[in-house]
């Protein structure tokens, strides 16, 4: 995980960094004073640090956690795979047209149980946000999604994906290849899988990009994410003609993770770190993993019907509505 002066840090983490820099100026200082001993100062600032991280991650509001599902330093598919399995093999290409890099998956180890681990990959700098398209997958992406899940079911292997994704791409060669084809597919046959699948929404989940691989017979929800048909900004900008309305776009939304659960579209919340997974990336793998193997568990002894019936009620099931005679 990067340490200061690298880490990025958010609008309202700013009290945090100037902490950092109190730290730094003081290790400055010792190195000039050799025979004073700054340690207890040190100390207490850290003591500082990990009470403001309490104190912000209590009082988030819906935009500020929008905003720390994207922030710079958060883990990625990749990184939760890395932290959390062994052996893990990636698979490439959709049989079709290419291999798209927004999307990755392939077998892999988690607690000695072979496992397909399939999720939407954003990059860490510049030239990998490129390549990987922000995360924004292609058609081929879904379809090779939906290859790995067949694949997972032909040897009986249990699925997980991880969502993290500001949506489906929305270029026009996306369009002309079969987007949402690509996306519907996956969910009508995501449906019907004999396997056991557990959908973690480990960043952002937007709209149908997220619901390609968002159909399990759980669903769980990191902490400081968020899970909706429209980014806040798009929505401020249809109804608001402008992005200065985000912030309540974001709170009407009801978009987080606590929103989720109780309208029923998530089964769990997977708490993080204090201050969000990027202050702690151990931690917040194991904390992950966790209530993975427990979501695995509960269904992994069922008999494949039984479990494709329970994953269409529990489909069937979502969103309320009030009829007026």
């Amino acid at each position: 995980m990067p340490q200061y002066p690298n880490r990025q840090f958010l609008d309202f983490e700013k009290p945090i960094k100037e902490l950092y820099e109190q730290i730094e100026d003081t290790k400055k200082l010792a190195e000039k004073n050799p025979k004073i001993d700054y340690r207890s100062t040190i100390e207490q600032l850290e003591a500082s640090i990990i009470d403001k991280r309490r104190e912000i991650t209590q009082h988030l509001s819906p935009w500020q956690r929008v905003q720390l599902s994207r922030h710079p330093d958060r883990p990625y598919t990749l990184k939760y795979i890395d932290k959390m399995c062994t052996n893990f093999v990636e698979l490439h290409g959709d049989r079709n047209v290419r291999d798209d890099k927004a999307m990755v998956g392939g077998f892999a180890q988690l607690d000695g149980e072979t496992v397909m681990i399939i999720g939407q990959q954003k990059g860490t700098n510049t030239k990998m946000r490129q390549l990987r398209n922000f995360g924004m997958a292609n058609p081929e992406g879904y379809r090779k999604a939906l290859r790995l899940m067949r694949l997972a079911e032909k040897f009986n292997k249990p699925i997980i994906a991880l969502v993290d994704t500001p949506g489906a791409y929305p270029g026009l060669e996306a369009e002309e290849r079969g987007q949402g084809e690509a996306i519907a597919r996956n969910i009508y046959e995501m449906i019907r899988l004999k396997v056991p699948v557990i959908v973690v929404i480990i960043g952002e989940g937007a709209s149908g990009g997220a619901l390609g691989i968002g159909v399990g017979d759980r669903v769980l929800m990191m902490e400081n994410t968020w899970y909706t048909v429209i980014s806040p900004e798009s929505c401020s900008s249809i109804l608001w003609r402008s992005w200065e309305k985000k912030e309540i776009a974001a709170e009407q939304l009801r978009l987080t993770a606590t929103d989720m659960k109780g309208f029923g579209l998530v089964d769990e919340i997977v708490t993080e770190p204090l201050g969000g997974a990027h202050w702690d990336y151990d931690e917040a793998a194991a904390k992950l993993k966790s209530c993975i193997l427990h979501a695995l568990q509960e269904i992994k002894d069922q008999d494949p019907e039984t479990r494709i019936n329970n994953r269409i009620e529990k489909y069937g099931k979502m969103g309320f509505w009030e009829e007026v005679v």
